[in-house]
Formats: structure tokens, sequence, C-alpha cells
């Protein structure tokens, strides 16, 4: 129901922001096309968001025919967690990554990297799986999606609008443009970026606990998460980032002011709850 709720406000959100952006650029005529381009995306997202992101990553589905191992271990945190058995995919390249997506735990997938299964022992990837699973059952997929998707179109609409002053010639400030365009281009992709943030960080501590308590132990977790952390520093993969939210540790890199736009909490800070949750007993 919470999240139910917090997919609401943040297509209500990114509806606004499409509309101010409309409004800025366009005047009257701009705010009635972003109101249907927003229209069609919040429709869009809502029901093929998932499909969307595995496209992006050219995910390919995997059974228990082509990996055995995986779809087995899928299948048995799933059956644990007492979720219906989610599509798998595997994502090629070599960054060592994971997610899941999905509109509900009926409707789910979980997506992990040719990078991840080459490097990560069996019992740190079940840590990895344990942590999706929890995104699922927690319905953070739909939301993680819908945000990805969202911020992917106000990106793409801010890039478009700035090709468009520049080779549309002016525009009287009854249509829009001038000044408060050129403030619209540059603060919509920030201003979807923090609501991203807003809605992404507490995500991955709760996700973090119920893996622990799913399999019983935080440590393999915790040793996957540093090893992750190692992996995407030293392999830097083409990744959108409207999706970074999405992965088990964020595939994007960045030190000082970009700090302030991490998706994710410190990978150390996550291993430190996962080492006092396991020490303490999981209670």
């Amino acid at each position: 129901m919470l999240n139910t709720l917090k997919t609401t406000l943040l297509m209500a959100s990114m509806t606004a922001l499409l509309l101010v952006v409309g409004r800025a650029l366009g005047g009257t005529d701009g705010m009635v096309l972003a109101f249907i381009v927003a229209g069609v995306m919040n429709l869009g997202s809502w029901w093929f968001s998932d499909t969307i992101v595995l496209r992006m990553y050219n995910a390919q589905p995997v059974g228990p025919e082509s990996a055995p191992a995986l779809h087995t271990l899928v299948a048995e945190l799933a059956a644990r967690a007492g979720l219906p058995m989610p599509k798998v995919y595997v994502v090629p390249g070599p960054m060592p990554n994971a997610f899941a997506t999905g509109r509900n735990p009926e409707h789910a997938a979980v997506a992990v990297t040719e990078g991840i299964l080459e490097m990560m022992p069996r019992d740190e990837l079940r840590g990895v799986i344990a942590h999706e699973l929890a995104h699922i059952r927690n319905r953070d997929t739909l939301i993680s999606a819908v945000a990805a998707v969202s911020a992917g179109a106000i990106a793409m609409l801010a890039n478009w609008a700035q090709w468009a002053m520049i080779f549309g010639g002016r525009r009287d400030d009854e249509r829009g443009g001038g000044a408060g365009g050129l403030l619209a281009i540059f603060l919509a992709p920030l201003v979807a970026s923090l609501i991203q943030l807003a809605i992404s960080r507490s995500r991955e501590y709760a996700a973090d606990e119920y893996a622990a308590r799913l399999i019983g132990d935080g440590m393999p977790l915790a040793r996957a998460l540093q090893r992750l952390e190692m992996g995407v520093q030293r392999v830097h993969a083409d990744v959108e980032p409207s999706t970074a939210h999405m992965f088990i540790v964020s595939p994007l890199t960045g030190g000082g002011f970009m700090k302030l736009f991490r998706t994710h909490p410190t990978t150390e800070d996550r291993i430190a709850r996962l080492t006092a949750l396991t020490r303490d007993g999981l209670r």
C-alpha cells in the first residue's frame, strides 16, 4: 500500500515537472503537449517499465536448461520467501551487478550480469538474489522502474528542448522560451534526479536486512557488496544514469560533489549494518 502511494506520488511529481517544462518552453501549447506526453509516459511506465529496462540492457531470458544453477538458486529462495517464481534474465557484459524489476510479484524478473556470474561464489550470489527478491516482495520494483523510465524521459525532453531552442529561433513570452526555457532545460533533469534520490536509498537498507534474515546470515551479502563495489570500480560499463538506482550496487562512480547524488547508501555503511545485524543474531 505504501509503495503504491509512493508510485502515485512519483508519477504526479514527474507529470508536474513535465508540465512546468512544457509551459516554460512552449507556453500553453507546450503545456498541453507535455500533458499528453505525461499521460502516455505514465501509462507506458506503469505497464511496460520492466520490459523497457530489460530491453535497454539487452537482458536475455534463461531457464533451467540454459542456466540450471542460477535458476535453481532463484527458485529455492523465491519459495522460501513465499513468492511466485520470477523470470530470470542474464545481462551481457563484464560489469558485476544485478537488479529486479516488474510491476508486482506476479510479474517480476531478476536480472544478473555475466560479470557477476563469472566472479561471485555461490554463497555470495545467494545473498545478492535474496536482496533482489526482497525488492520484489516489498514491491520496490515498480517504483524503481517507473522512476527510471520517467527520469529518462525527462532528460530526453530537456535535451530535445535544448536543440529546439537552438534551431527554433526566438519565441515571444506568451509562447514560452527565453530565460524560463533555459532554466527549465537545466533544472528538469536535476529535479528528476532529486525525486529519484528521495525514494531510493532507504530501499537498500530494508532489502539488505530482509535478505540477511531470509538466508539466516548477513555476511554472504556483506562480502558480495564489497566484491561488487570493487568490481564496478574496475569495470566501467555503459549504464543509463536514470536506471542506476535499480542495481544492487550503483554502477556509476564519482567523488566530491557527485557523492551528493548517490542513489545508494555507501557500501561501507551497508556492510557495517549487515555485520551488526548478524552479530546481534538477526533479532
